[in-house]
């Protein structure tokens, strides 16, 4: 029987969510290594080279791997033997010890993460400063230690999550490939699968967040062959998603899931409850055991795992965002990669809610946009001599209610975030002859590197929200929709799910 200081257990959840802000797991960078090596479309070779240099230079540096730290979710198994020793705030619900590690987490000053966790959702909507409270799930199982799996999920992803209530006599394999397209590159592939079937509503949802703290084995799979129907069910996901051609960040390609986990439950006669939740290339998990005999400090992984590679920018377009004209941005083609240098502004959900209001109300913004590029971004609090944390692409589709009127009120020239858009803000680009640039999600510190400087121009009170300024220089990003409305979320996507029905390049994605 073993007797868990509860002070050793919030200091394990402290350290294992620094851990993994800045380590992926290895097998995540292993599997993601190979992925590259077989890419044959060169945009999502591109985006992967980017995930992993980013990846390599966290490990380093330790810092976020990307700017969206994550809502924290807690597997906690506690042991029925297991006895607990009071902290000095004294006795302590799990709640509150997962919280508290949480909190020392996000406020470590040598690795400062954002917070991102909103109170009062429906309304106010305001930021709790500390990234709590955590999300915690806990089973009561035999013995007397304490399992810890710790998560810290990123928004962009967990917005995709899907949930049905199928016929028993439906096809889960049908629902997956009918929802997965439709779920956009928002989640930024490639990256796991978690799928929960059976139980109930809630248990199948729970189940397939679980999943995605398995490790990664889908090549071992396939080299063994399956045991049992879950695996049959997990290599034909695994086939058919990658045979969609979505490919990485949603640009085209052969590889969208590097493995596909499930989780099932017994489930009522009459049901058949699915859920489906991706883990995007900020892949951030890991499991700590305590046996009564202190806090549980996980070994950093050997960097040799992580390929060493260098962005290849020897084709890409050099432009100055002080000087840029409209006459310029025309003459962008889709796909074309970028490097911005100059004066670029910053701005998401909340500052397009409050400028939209403003415009509305016929009230002239803080912010002159013509001719200016705007980047969707919440940046990570600057440390030592950052001049900003880092400062990766948030989900552009949620800006496009906000795009047409931004675009004919203000003169903006562009935006850069990640994911496609959708078919509202494309017609708006179209009609004002604007343009639309990706930076690769999960790519967050390598962006940050591009940032000189950084100032909040307006609505300091939103915070990581606020509108900065950046100065960049050699800023990486790609032209996803062009002046003339034609985006390579739709374009590659299709060009590769034809060429993989054909043969061409179909083979190496089961190797």
């Amino acid at each position: 029987m073993a007797t868990i200081r509860q002070d050793d257990f919030i200091q394990s959840v402290a350290d294992a969510l620094q851990y993994i802000s800045f380590y992926h797991p290895v097998d995540y960078i292993t599997n993601l290594a190979r992925a590259y090596e077989i890419e044959q479309s060169h945009a999502a070779k591109d985006a992967m080279a980017q995930i992993l240099i980013n990846s390599r230079m966290c490990a380093e540096g330790h810092r976020p791997i990307c700017q969206g730290t994550g809502i924290v979710t807690a597997f906690v198994k506690v042991g029925m033997e297991t006895q607990w020793e009071p902290s000095a705030k004294g006795m302590m619900t799990m709640q509150e010890m997962v919280d508290e590690g949480v909190r020392r987490a996000w406020k470590d000053s040598d690795n400062v993460l954002r917070p991102s966790i909103l109170r009062d959702p429906a309304f106010t909507r305001k930021n709790t400063g500390d990234n709590t409270p955590a999300m915690v799930v806990v089973e009561m199982v035999q013995g007397g230690d304490v399992d810890v799996t710790v998560a810290s999920k990123g928004g962009g992803s967990e917005a995709k999550s899907r949930f049905a209530m199928l016929n028993p006599s439906d096809s889960v394999v049908e629902w997956v490939l009918k929802t997965l397209p439709g779920m956009g590159a928002g989640w930024c592939p490639p990256g796991m699968l978690g799928i929960g079937i059976g139980g109930t509503a809630e248990k199948s949802m729970v189940m397939a967040k679980e999943a995605l703290m398995e490790p990664i084995d889908m090549q071992e799979l396939i080299v063994r062959g399956p045991k049992n129907k879950i695996e049959e069910l997990r290599i034909e996901l695994y086939t058919k998603v990658n045979q969609l051609g979505i490919g990485a960040q949603g640009l085209g390609g052969l590889t969208t899931v590097l493995d596909v986990k499930i989780m099932e439950y017994p489930t009522h006669a009459a049901n058949l409850p699915v859920a489906m939740i991706p883990n995007c290339a900020a892949t951030r998990h890991l499991h700590v055991k305590l046996t009564g005999e202190g806090p549980v400090m996980v070994d950093p992984p050997s960097l040799d795992a992580w390929p060493k590679l260098e962005m290849d920018v020897h084709t890409a377009r050099r432009v100055n965002l002080d000087t840029v004209t409209h006459e310029d941005v025309k003459t962008w083609k889709p796909g074309e990669v970028l490097l911005l240098s100059g004066r670029l502004l910053t701005g998401r959900d909340a500052a397009h809610k409050r400028m939209t209001e403003m415009l509305s109300r016929g009230e002239k913004l803080p912010v002159d946009f013509k001719g200016k590029f705007i980047y969707y971004v919440g940046p990570v609090d600057a440390v030592r001599d950052e001049a900003v944390g880092p400062a990766g692409p948030t989900t552009a589709t949620r800006m496009d209610k906000f795009t047409r009127q931004m675009l004919e009120a203000t003169g903006l020239l562009g935006m850069i975030g990640k994911a496609e858009r959708g078919p509202a803000a494309i017609d708006a680009i179209r009609e004002f002859e604007a343009v639309y640039l990706i930076a690769i999600g999960g790519a967050a510190y390598l962006v940050s590197k591009a940032i000189k400087s950084a100032k909040v121009l307006a609505f300091e009170d939103l915070g990581m929200e606020a509108i900065y300024e950046f100065e960049v220089v050699d800023m990486p990003v790609t032209v996803a929709v062009d002046t003339k409305g034609t985006s390579v979320h739709q374009t590659g996507p299709a060009e590769w799910a034809a060429k993989i029905a054909h043969g061409i390049g179909g083979v190496p994605i089961l190797q």
